[in-house]
């Protein structure tokens, strides 16, 4: 069986060369990398970093944790730490620790601390100071995405600041009867993110003098089918309708878009609808939405995480505010003409 000297042998390099050149550590000219990995192929030799991990004290591995991987803000930003990940050379352990305490527990206590993970991103977990210094005192950087997480780095959008946005789109294009769909109370437990989306809405409605009326402020699961059964109660009742609707997730205002096609209402003539993500169906329907680039944010925490590995846990703890793209498309217009506002 080839060995490590044979391809640096075949390839004219020296094993120290052959090895950053074939693990991606390090840095190696282009030529020098080319020149290994065709010697490495020609010989059928792969690296073993099972042998590296125990040179280097890494494994090549880092811990991912979610509350969940149905979700489609969880799975993108899965999609960006693994694509991440694999250019890097480093696996990736995905922890599910969906509402279960225990579980939680374990996985922070136990399986994190095991020595199988060079590194932890924590996605929308608002992890105690206590399981934060547990997890930097056995030398494993931490990132966090979704929130704060105190000493560690994190990285987070403004959602209070962007769901302000979004309303006050619906207010400028002339509306005042705007309602909101915002998440069930479950989804408060990290970051209370319907809260806080749901505080930016009515900040945008107060500081226009428009009211909040608490008939048009429903709630959902953040799901495509959750948000259209909320949208049709919201919609089908016998008193005035709203003539816009700010849904604190794409999929959310998808099955408010579902929904009043139910009752012939037409978008946005009839009624306008933006929610927030950047979802891939949202092109397909056309909605109006602010970008949060998930995919983006999870490419960003494996590149702050890495730096951290090159760098040592010396690091500056950093919390980033990640830019946001606010995409106007066909599901917002001025409010129908019978509605709209008299003007002086």
């Amino acid at each position: 069986m080839p060995g490590i000297k044979d391809v640096a042998e075949r390839a004219g390099l020296s094993t120290a060369t052959v090895s950053r050149a074939l693990s991606g550590k390090g840095h190696v000219s282009a030529r020098s990398r080319q020149r290994a990995q065709t010697a490495a192929a020609e010989l059928g030799f792969v690296l073993s970093y099972s042998a590296s991990s125990l040179a280097s004290g890494r494994n090549h591995n880092v811990g991912v944790m979610v509350p969940s991987v149905h979700r489609w803000f969880f799975s993108s930003v899965v999609d960006g730490v693994s694509a991440s990940l694999l250019d890097a050379g480093y696996d990736l352990t995905l922890y599910n620790v969906s509402d279960n305490d225990e579980r939680r527990h374990n996985v922070l206590n136990d399986f994190l601390r095991r020595k199988r993970v060079d590194a932890v991103i924590a996605v929308s977990l608002e992890l105690t100071e206590v399981e934060i210094q547990q997890l930097l005192a056995t030398r494993r950087p931490i990132v966090g995405i979704g929130g704060p997480l105190p000493g560690a780095s994190t990285i987070r959008i403004d959602d209070s600041g962007i769901a302000e946005a979004a309303a006050r789109h619906l207010i400028q294009l002339g509306h005042t009867r705007i309602a909101h769909i915002t998440g069930d109370a479950a989804y408060n437990k990290d970051f209370r993110l319907p809260g806080t989306r749901q505080e930016g809405f009515e900040k945008s409605m107060r500081d226009a003098g428009l009211a909040v009326r608490p008939e048009w402020q429903v709630s959902a699961d953040f799901t495509v089918r959750g948000a259209y059964a909320s949208a049709r109660r919201l919609l089908g009742g016998s008193s005035e309708r709203p003539t816009a609707v700010f849904a604190a997730s794409d999929e959310m205002a998808i099955g408010t878009i579902l929904a009043a096609r139910d009752y012939g209402l037409r978008i946005p003539y009839d009624l306008s609808v933006i929610g927030i993500d950047g979802h891939e169906l949202g092109e397909v329907f056309g909605l109006t939405t602010i970008d949060q680039d998930a995919r983006g944010q999870g490419a960003l925490a494996v590149r702050r995480l890495l730096a951290g590995l090159d760098g040592g846990l010396d690091t500056a703890a950093e919390d980033t505010e990640y830019p946001t793209r606010f995409i106007i498309r066909s599901s917002t217009a001025v409010p129908p003409l019978e509605s709209a506002p008299l003007r002086g």
